[in-house]
């Protein structure tokens, strides 16, 4: 069996260490600091062993605690979130590219990327009309069966890769039954899955009809960030 072949070893993560992630991403956005007990409501643990783990994250920078007592992120959080946007270098290449397409299309253009078993939108630009999806840069959705999910989830799998799909992928209704959205897989070097492009907006103004008319942009604007971002072909 080839190295590439061989199946990973099922691993079990660490229980100690899977405390303290729960605690740090029990912050949400437009959180400022947060009660101990508030925390202890989002993460499910005891106050006891959510202030001792509390003190490590401290030590490290992740999480300050107040002189009231509250806890908010602290300066390392917002290091690490720097250094992973600029490792990706992605923000230059892609938000210029989603302000061109919801101007082109009148609908908000986003782009997300997975993680785990939800999906990050990464980088949004809104459409100008009033009436638009209430999803902003950095908010967590469910990896369901919405055309970003699917794309993300299809392609993300190098041996999915291989199955016909007609692009872009288009749904209506199904995180939102009033929201419908298009999608398209975009690439970097060795035919890796970035992230999807997507194009989104009320499905009474996002028809099937009107995503077939901008489905030819979104696949242009797809496969040319790819080639930006180094695919091949």
């Amino acid at each position: 069996m080839s190295k590439e072949a061989r199946p990973r070893p099922k691993l079990e993560g660490v229980a100690s260490a899977e405390r303290v992630l729960t605690v740090l991403t029990a912050f949400q956005r437009g959180d400022d600091a947060l009660e101990l007990t508030e925390l202890a409501r989002r993460t499910e643990l005891v106050k006891s062993t959510i202030m001792r783990l509390c003190i490590s994250l401290e030590k490290f920078g992740l999480i300050e605690r107040l002189d009231d007592g509250r806890y908010r992120l602290g300066v390392e959080a917002a290091r690490i979130g720097s250094v992973y946007q600029q490792s990706f270098a992605l923000e230059e290449r892609v938000v210029p590219v989603l302000e061109r397409l919801a101007a082109e299309s009148m609908e908000t253009a986003s782009f997300y990327i997975r993680r785990g078993n939800q999906r990050l939108c990464l980088f949004r630009a809104d459409s100008p009309y009033p009436l638009r999806m209430n999803v902003r840069p950095g908010d967590m959705r469910p990896m369901d069966q919405s055309a970003i999910a699917q794309v993300l989830a299809t392609f993300g799998d190098r041996t999915a890769q291989r199955a016909p799909v007609e692009l872009p992928l288009y749904t209506s209704g199904v995180t939102d039954p009033h929201v419908a959205s298009l999608a398209m897989p975009v690439f970097g070097a060795g035919g890796r899955l970035v992230g999807a492009l997507s194009l989104s907006g009320p499905s009474s103004r996002l028809t099937a009809a009107q995503a077939a008319s901008l489905a030819p942009r979104l696949r242009e604007a797809a496969e040319r960030l790819s080639a930006e971002l180094g695919a091949q072909g």
